[in-house]
């Protein structure tokens, strides 16, 4: 695997202060939402600067564009938080626990950007409870895929999976189980093949598919459980990702920047975010370079214009 830095990513705020973002959704209009995972709620950034348009409450992560006013939204329950030195992070720092006291589960809710109406949609699966959702992706055909991050507590760590929901919504369906902190989950261009990022590993998963939410069984790959290809393993720490067009998978590395890998694993590129801790991107504009990023530790939203273009990700229906 060929490693190659670049100098650090330029960029220019979109807006400060919105606490812990993630889940960045770009509009047709450019306008952009984001997640905040500390206040529990959803940021409309525009010319008029950050307005809250919902109030989800608990620990909304992920979101992806449902229609032209709705999205859905992967919501982990809700973090236990502690600040140092003037940072607030989603853990606590003495015990190494995100478990908040009298955790119950999360789940996949679906949230009116217009109105600000929340709707819970799935808390189980199989009659388990969800731990953590925490990224998630509609296919061609409007279903769902969905990582759940599980929590951790000082002397152990849930142990997540990947999930699909069908596109009538009947139902979650767990497709890849287990994976140690599973995050960002991605499809490539051509919806052939399902993509996960692992936080606790660096790992980048990857599974193909016969159809939608249809996992082949990987052949001679009976000693990985969840039946998955290892893409890529780095020493980085992955948060979520968005795809190329031409099928590269750009990757929050937490306080690495971005991380870029390519389809078949073999090259690995770096663009560092100095100070920051990189969460999320994702990609806009007529050609598909404008890129919005996630910067969770400063609490901004900043964007650069990406090399290539990036899979513009719109309403589904």
């Amino acid at each position: 695997m060929k490693t190659t830095v670049h100098g650090p990513l330029e960029f220019d705020v979109l807006a400060d202060g919105v606490g812990f973002p993630e889940g960045p959704v770009i509009s047709e209009d450019g306008t952009v939402h984001v997640v905040d995972i500390d206040g529990g709620v959803i940021w409309r950034l525009d010319d008029g600067g950050p307005t809250v348009v919902a109030r989800p409450g608990a620990g909304p992560n992920g979101m992806a564009p449902e229609t032209a006013t709705t999205v859905l939204v992967a919501n982990n329950g809700g973090f236990l938080w502690t600040e140092v030195r003037g940072i607030r992070i989603p853990i606590d720092h003495t015990t190494h626990t995100n478990e908040p006291p009298g955790f119950r589960g999360g789940w996949i809710e679906r949230v009116d950007l217009e109105r600000g109406t929340v709707e819970v949609l799935h808390t189980e699966c199989g009659g388990r409870p969800l731990r953590g959702p925490n990224d998630l992706v509609f296919d061609e055909a409007g279903g769902l895929w969905f990582t759940d991050h599980g929590k951790g507590r000082r002397d152990s760590v849930d142990r997540g999976g990947l999930y699909y929901v069908p596109p009538d919504g009947s139902q979650v369906i767990e497709k890849a189980f287990p994976l140690l902190g599973p995050n960002g989950v991605g499809l490539s261009p051509d919806g052939h093949r399902v993509y996960v990022a692992e936080t606790h590993t660096g790992r980048v998963w990857a599974w193909d598919l016969a159809g939608p939410g249809e996992i082949l069984p990987a052949a001679g790959n009976l000693a990985v459980r969840h039946g998955g290809v290892c893409l890529a393993a780095t020493p980085f720490s992955f948060d979520s990702l968005g795809v190329e067009a031409e099928g590269r998978l750009v990757i929050g590395a937490i306080a690495d920047g971005i991380v870029v890998v390519t389809p078949d694993g073999d090259e690995v590129d770096v663009y560092p975010i100095p100070g920051d801790v990189t969460t999320n991107v994702a990609f806009g504009g007529p050609d598909g370079r404008r890129a919005v990023l996630t910067l969770s530790r400063s609490g901004r939203v900043v964007e650069t214009t990406w090399p290539r273009a990036g899979l513009v990700v719109g309403p589904v229906r």
